[in-house]
């Protein structure tokens, strides 16, 4: 979908609108007839011959000669429109599934009314109305099922366009480039100096495929380039669910809420902002070195720009209505996204992430946001211990992934569950660095002293009575064991 736009260019885009063919298979042309369940059907039918055919949007207007596309206004008036009680945009929009961006626009034509429906195009899957997929063969409205050649040729578009190369907005000018994205922090970002004049600047947007230049002679800007460098994340109607959301709660419970914010900027541009705005919310600790009282964050900074980064780069960006999302609590901190995890959750430490955004994560990398494929949950585990905090805990309920970070605990008021994720996944860090989990290293990892060895040795014990790790030599003697992962 496009930002709001001028009376001028919607008036421009009915023009030319009405110069097609009558037997456009992503335009429709209506007078006054405006049947809810037809406009419904339409949106899915359009919205899937838009993505078929690589199209941004489509378009129904009314107001305009289905036969000679002369302007003939039109009585529709959408924003009065109801079915029942629900207003029409609403009604449809909880019929439509999966979830897509529309947008009625009403204005005068040389002293006539029109209205203009924009259509994103589908994505990932076809648009159903009322659990049912239309599609348009030449000017005339079918169900999708009838037509299996044109559905498997719509799920090969699908599986060929990633989100990030998908449009966010089309035929922006030059100058309205640089009005939306924040492009200086792209170039601070890579270090490099700001280009003379506005083509060098576009020319370097687009080396990233942040922008394409569109056939009118002006912009396309990408979802790669909106979700990173956007100003106003809510200039891109498609995006507004895609920034993160930070809530701080009272207690540790979900029934008051202290604060609620969501990002406004781009995930690159406004990172920083980001982090800052999350550990200034975060308890703090007081500590006393060399007889001097500091305070110190309740998790360490490190930890939480990783998993923040994990968040916004592995999440399922086709997910409608839900984004990634920031929880604080008094003894933890929840970090989600939408999208089931790619890797099992076990094998977070050692497996290299499977991206779904290869695109983003990829400049995410080069902005130094995140870490190099594969290392950021090892420094994740590796921050937790050192500040002797409890495990992070990994879970994925249906359709999101979840990180937990809890606030210190005393180890001897963590339950088994606790211990036994602590040595697992100390194991899995060891392994990673080519090394193994010993007597030794847990005690370090728990801040055990020798003298109370024997008590680490249980919580050994019951990590390999768990199944979650195994002596690397069974043979070898009690000082002499080593532990590793039960997947190694």
């Amino acid at each position: 979908m496009t930002v709001d736009r001028p009376t001028e260019y919607l008036i421009g885009l009915v023009q030319e609108l009405r110069k097609l063919s009558a037997e456009t298979e992503w335009v429709e042309f209506k007078h006054n007839r405006a049947e809810p369940e037809e406009v419904g059907e339409y949106l899915s039918a359009l919205a899937n011959s838009a993505a078929l055919l690589g199209k941004v949007n489509a378009y129904m207007v009314w107001g305009v000669d289905n036969d000679t596309h002369d302007i003939v206004g039109t009585t529709f008036r959408p924003a009065d429109k109801k079915v029942g009680n629900e207003e029409l945009e609403s009604w449809l929009l909880r019929l439509l599934e999966p979830k897509i961006n529309f947008r009625f626009h009403a204005f005068e034509v040389h002293d006539k009314s029109v209205v203009l429906l924009e259509i994103g195009a589908a994505f990932r899957h076809p648009v159903r109305f009322k659990h049912q997929e239309f599609i348009r063969v030449g000017s005339y409205k079918k169900k999708l099922k009838d037509y299996p050649e044109k559905e498997r040729t719509l799920w090969r578009v699908f599986d060929q366009v990633p989100f990030e190369r998908a449009i966010a907005v089309e035929h922006v000018s030059s100058e309205e480039v640089l009005k939306l994205l924040d492009y200086p922090a792209y170039f601070d970002l890579l270090e490099l100096p700001l280009p003379d004049g506005l083509a060098a600047i576009l020319d370097a947007l687009a080396k990233d495929e942040l922008v394409h230049p569109c056939d009118a002679g002006d912009w396309d800007i990408t979802h790669l380039g909106a979700l990173l460098f956007a100003k106003k994340l809510d200039d891109f109607p498609g995006l507004k669910r895609k920034s993160m959301r930070v809530i701080h709660y009272k207690g540790r419970g979900r029934v008051q809420t202290l604060r609620e914010q969501t990002g406004g900027k781009g995930y690159a541009s406004g990172f920083e902002g980001l982090i800052s705005f999350i550990m200034a919310l975060v308890p703090s600790n007081e500590v006393i070195e060399q007889a001097l009282r500091r305070a110190v964050p309740m998790f360490p900074e490190l930890a939480v720009r990783e998993l923040v980064a994990n968040a916004l780069i592995h999440q399922d960006l086709f997910v409608s209505g839900a984004g990634p999302m920031v929880e604080i609590f008094d003894d933890r901190m929840e970090i989600t996204n939408p999208g089931e995890p790619l890797v099992d959750t076990q094998r977070f430490v050692d497996t290299p992430p499977k991206s779904r955004n290869e695109a983003l994560a990829s400049l995410m990398r080069r902005f130094r946001i995140c870490e190099e494929r594969g290392s950021g949950i090892d420094k994740v585990v590796d921050q937790v211990e050192f500040y002797q905090l409890p495990a992070p805990y990994f879970e994925a309920p249906e359709g999101f992934t979840r990180v937990v970070l809890f606030a210190h605990k005393p180890l001897n008021e963590m339950d088994k569950a606790e211990r036994v994720r602590a040595c697992y996944l100390h194991a899995c860090l060891k392994w990673v660095m080519r090394d193994y989990l010993t007597n030794a290293s847990l005690r370090e990892r728990f801040g055990v002293e020798e003298k109370n060895k024997a008590a680490v040795s249980r919580y050994i014990r019951e990590a390999v009575e768990e199944g979650l790790i195994k002596p690397f030599d069974e043979g070898a003697s009690r000082k002499q064991m080593k532990y590793v992962p039960f997947w190694a």
